[in-house]
């Protein structure tokens, strides 16, 4: 029997960030984020490298989205991002990335590749909670425990039922909100992506632009562009997923919006905004701030239907 050479694993984020350097040249018109210059698995071990598998074939009116820059600056490196999932692989687990189409193919027919490769799953696990691929989607994400969810409306009662929740690769930052340019800073909100503001052909595989800086944003002159939650799994201000777990997202939220959902929300939360948890910050400069995101947060908690975010003297209201 032919032996294998076991060697140690890179760690994850390095690995990423070189693939994503070889393959940013070939999308120079792709958005950047902000501030770029340019079921139970056995404990983690080091593993026998294998050949791996070939890759398979309404209120938009209060947001203004912004262009696309004309050039995708180089990539940072792994070290400028906070990675929040383990660099050490699982034995016997292929790396995501080998699971993911290619991103090499033009943007459009990159999202139709993602989307007949994870469809089929999808639809058998939307179907076993009653639900339907191409309805309505609410996204969610919380920047301490580092996990994006998503959420799709019932037929039967118009509420919102969780559908996954993905752990996010890398994030940069710390809690507290978007303040500037350049902070590396996720941002802390309330938004909403439209059509437009997909981005099938992004540097970082699939990606979309959730609308920073929003109504509130603006009203405190918070200032930065192109904040994307996308592939890849090097990140600063953005949330990167890795490129197969950004297909699942995407494909979920464009089927929607080709279905006739004119925009999906995204709401992103310093945290889970439990009563026990914001009590901890209440010496932060941030609790009056969080204390207004938790009114939003306990409407959904309430209701099961994302809430209408207004804004009324610098404040979040909710209807």
């Amino acid at each position: 029997m032919r032996r294998f050479l076991m060697i140690s694993l890179l760690p994850l984020a390095c690995l990423c960030a070189c693939r994503e350097k070889a393959r940013t040249a070939q999308d120079t018109a792709a958005p950047r984020e902000e501030n770029s210059a340019t079921p139970d698995t056995p404990a983690p071990q080091p593993q026998t490298m294998q050949k791996p598998a070939p890759k398979a074939p309404t209120r938009p009116e209060d947001l203004t989205l912004p262009e696309d820059p004309a050039t995708a600056l180089p990539m940072p490196g792994a070290a400028d991002a906070i990675l929040v999932k383990p660099t050490v692989i699982p034995q016997g687990v292929i790396l995501p990335e080998e699971r993911a189409v290619s991103s090499d193919i033009p943007g459009p027919e990159r999202a139709k590749a993602a989307a007949a490769r994870v469809r089929p799953e999808l639809e058998r696990s939307l179907a076993v909670k009653g639900l339907h691929f191409g309805d309505p989607v609410f996204i969610r994400a919380f920047k301490e425990e580092g996990q994006v969810e998503a959420w799709m409306r019932r037929r039967d009662t118009g509420k919102y039922e969780h559908f996954r929740t993905w752990d996010v690769a890398a994030q940069s930052g710390k809690p507290g909100p978007k303040m500037a340019e350049g902070d590396g800073q996720v941002p802390e909100g309330f938004y909403f992506v439209p059509p437009a503001a997909m981005k099938p052909d992004s540097t970082f595989h699939l990606a979309f632009n959730i609308g920073y800086p929003n109504a509130y944003d603006q009203h405190h002159g918070r200032t930065g562009s192109f904040i994307m939650i996308h592939g890849n799994c090097v990140s600063i201000g953005c949330l990167a997923m890795t490129d197969p777990k950004i297909e699942e997202i995407y494909t979920l939220c464009d089927a929607a919006l080709k279905k006739g959902q004119p925009y999906f929300r995204v709401n992103l939360f310093p945290f889970r905004m439990t009563s026990e948890r914001l009590a901890r910050e209440e010496g932060s400069e941030w609790f009056d701030f969080w204390t207004n995101l938790k009114e939003g947060y306990d409407h959904f908690e309430s209701t099961h239907v994302p809430p209408q975010a207004e804004v009324t003297g610098g404040r979040y209201e909710f209807k």
